[in-house]
């Protein structure tokens, strides 16, 4: 059977054929109220039957509708507060996300947070909810990344695995407390290190308000002067002798003025010392380390409170005799530093290690203007260095980078 089909211009005419067939002879007063058979009159000038009920359950659906969709997206959220995975020894702590009034937090057990739907104020509406046959045995990295709120974290005895960036930016936390019974980690007054006291793991963004209470201080956010009492006993802080490594983060945006190091001392790891400064109110800072010292001690020193030098023994500035690594950025962003002293024992320093320590003020180059190191140029020469590991200034239309001042002495104790 043959099939035919009609060409665009046989399509045209034929279209225009029922156009020209199709006349509706309508007069012009009652176009707006004609009625084309088969379909519902138009309501032109004429109420709707039951209009007003209609648009009232049309609005109740709507209102009862988005209800609906607030509340799950709520308890969507209210659920997610804690993330976990399971690993060989237990489960892992993955990610914290706070309700916004989460300051304190037990890290033991999975958990979940049960809400009291009568109870309205969000700061106390909620409980939680331990299940205590699955314990927590590791803490992922970024799982509490950049936690505004919560303050104090407590590490149950189970956790055996904690990565040191898991408490990046915190910038409210104050204290890390461990059971005495993790065979792990422990903790030195509210910082975070490792069982044999070998390695930081964290001080907390946010120690020094917890100093303040702790010594009597009031929080002064907009100080003037800072003083001696108040430098030694908040902003100053004594690794003890027997740590070896200071790790990845650890002291990272830390309100410090001078810290004291360790001879032994061997690794400084990437971004150890970053950024550390002072809040001069709630969104602007001011550059606070000034000076890092090593201390030589006949006896074993445990307490991180700073009493005084003549405690520590020997004491000289900058950097340790025995330091083997610096890692990447690993004192950058600290602009109120004047002296840096590598000693001879430095075989590799990461990229950017000393970045932005230094800065120009009327023509001047202010900050860390020139690296000091122990031995000569041929020696130097040897030591693994990243890119742009020193200090860089403006010059011209460029970048320079500080000078190196090669078999440079030990600049004396102030």
């Amino acid at each position: 059977m043959g099939v035919s089909y009609m060409s665009k211009k046989e399509k045209k005419m034929k279209g225009t054929a029922l156009q020209a067939d199709i006349q509706l002879d309508i007069p012009e007063d009652e176009i707006w109220t004609y009625q084309v058979e088969g379909l519902a009159p138009p309501h032109i000038n004429k109420p709707y039957k039951h209009y007003g009920l209609k648009k009232f359950i049309f609005a109740i659906v709507i209102i009862i509708a988005v209800s609906l969709s607030m509340y799950f997206s709520v308890r969507t959220v209210q659920s997610d507060v804690f993330e976990y995975s399971t690993n060989e020894s237990g489960y892992q702590f993955d990610k914290f996300s706070n309700t916004g009034y989460i300051t304190e937090l037990d890290i033991d057990y999975v958990s979940s947070v049960e809400y009291d739907n009568e109870n309205k104020d969000p700061a106390t509406n909620f409980t939680f909810i331990k299940d205590e046959s699955k314990k927590i045995t590791e803490i992922r990295e970024y799982a509490f990344n950049c936690d505004g709120t919560i303050k104090v974290i407590n590490i149950g005895a189970d956790v055996l695995e904690i990565d040191g960036k898991s408490f990046y930016s915190c910038w409210a936390l104050e204290r890390i407390e461990v059971d005495e019974n993790n065979p792990n980690y422990c903790d030195v007054d509210g910082v975070l290190y490792n069982k044999d006291m070998t390695e930081v793991i964290c001080y907390p963004c946010n120690h020094d308000e917890y100093l303040r209470q702790k010594y009597g201080y009031e929080k002064e956010l907009y100080r003037d002067e800072i003083t001696p009492e108040y430098q030694r006993d908040v902003q100053t802080y004594v690794v003890p002798s027997t740590v070896k490594t200071l790790g990845e983060l650890c002291f990272n945006y830390a309100n410090l003025r001078e810290i004291y190091l360790p001879e032994g001392l061997e690794t400084i790891e990437t971004l150890a010392i970053f950024k550390l400064h002072e809040r001069t109110d709630e969104w602007s800072t001011n550059p606070s380390l000034s000076n890092v010292y090593t201390y030589k001690s006949a006896t074993p020193v445990t307490d991180s409170h700073f009493t005084s030098q003549e405690a520590l023994g020997e004491v000289y500035l900058s950097l340790p005799e025995g330091l083997k690594f610096i890692g990447s950025d690993a004192l950058s962003y600290n602009q109120a530093l004047t002296y840096v002293y590598i000693p001879s024992s430095v075989t590799e320093i990461g990229h950017h290690a000393f970045w932005d320590d230094c800065y120009k003020e009327d023509k001047e180059v202010k900050g860390v203007n020139v690296i000091n190191v122990a031995v000569s140029e041929d020696e130097f020469n040897s030591v693994k260095t990243g890119d742009n590991w020193r200090p860089q200034y403006d010059y011209l239309l460029f970048k320079k980078s500080v000078d190196i001042n090669y078999s440079a002495e030990r600049q004396p104790m102030p």
